[in-house]
């Protein structure tokens, strides 16, 4: 079993909007804790890509993750998720 020291972490953040919040915060809270994340020693960043959902403010990953990439020094940020237009 290898050491938890060599095991490289990732987060998956959905950029949920919380109720009577707006997408704007979101986006911001998902900076946040990408920038967090990145203070923990984690690898990797992922955002998922969702349409047609109120709750969900991730439909346009690649402006986010170049907004998330801006904000960090050493994370590595990617899409865990592209859907093709329907």
């Amino acid at each position: 079993m290898k050491p938890l020291s060599d095991i490289k972490f990732s987060t998956l953040d959905l950029v949920p909007v919380r109720e009577n919040g707006s997408a704007a915060q979101s986006l911001r809270n998902s900076l946040d804790l990408a920038q967090h994340v990145e203070k923990f020693g984690y690898n990797r960043f992922w955002v998922a890509e969702h349409h047609n959902m109120d709750g969900i403010a991730s439909s346009a990953t690649s402006v986010l993750l170049g907004y998330l990439a801006g904000g960090t020094s050493t994370i590595r940020v990617g899409s865990g998720g592209v859907m093709l237009p329907n």
